[in-house]
């Protein structure tokens, strides 16, 4: 039986993925957490095979929690859930120890064969994050380009964001041009999102 605990702060996704685990023959919810401040005595107390921990934006420290983990139960293999990959996080995550990589989006089945790999001493890493991981670490957007973006992500008008930035009207279309180039965007929002899936903004 392949023992997991699951850290998930939203109670509704928690619920679901320890129903859905506890569903499987060979798996076991031996804990559930909401937060990281008790896991690595919670790890200790149940010896879980895997910890499957949700690494929310605004989590503090994510590295810091796996390399806890990896600390207290050097066997036990963590598989990190996140919604968006950068490079870095990526990098700093494998250095701390984490076995495991899936997207938010990723189907249970994909969860699920996850954990049993892990569990068997393998390792897994979802596309997403393997295609961040091999692309290159610098941002192709100038520190300009990145101020214009960030403003246009609220949705402002080609005005607004040049009063906002104190540029001209086409310095701010330009800059805008280039950025979707360089993203291979087909709008705005488009480049936003690509931005911040990349790491860039």
């Amino acid at each position: 039986m392949i023992r997991v605990v699951v850290v998930e702060e939203m109670g509704l996704l928690r619920t679901a993925l320890c129903a859905a685990l506890s569903s499987e023959e060979d798996i076991e919810v031996a804990a559930e957490v909401t937060g990281v401040e008790d896991l690595p005595a919670l790890v200790r107390r149940h010896r879980p095979d895997v910890v499957l921990v949700d690494l929310a934006p605004d989590a503090p420290h994510p590295v810091q929690v796996v390399a806890h983990i990896t600390d207290a139960m050097p066997d036990t293999a963590v598989l990190a859930m996140g919604r968006r990959w950068s490079q870095q996080l990526i990098g700093d995550l494998l250095a701390a120890g984490v076995r495991g990589l899936v997207g938010k989006d990723a189907s249970l089945e994909a969860l699920v064969g996850a954990v049993r790999e892990l569990a068997a001493g393998g390792k897994v890493i979802d596309a997403d994050a393997a295609v961040t991981a091999l692309r290159p670490a610098s941002s192709p957007l100038t520190r300009r380009e990145v101020e214009v973006l960030r403003v246009a992500a609220e949705g402002l008008p080609l005005k607004e964001i040049a009063r906002r930035l104190y540029l001209a009207h086409g310095t701010v279309r330009n800059h805008l041009s280039a950025v979707m180039r360089k993203t291979g965007a087909r709008n705005r929002m488009e480049a936003v999102w690509r931005a911040r899936r990349d790491g860039w903004l």
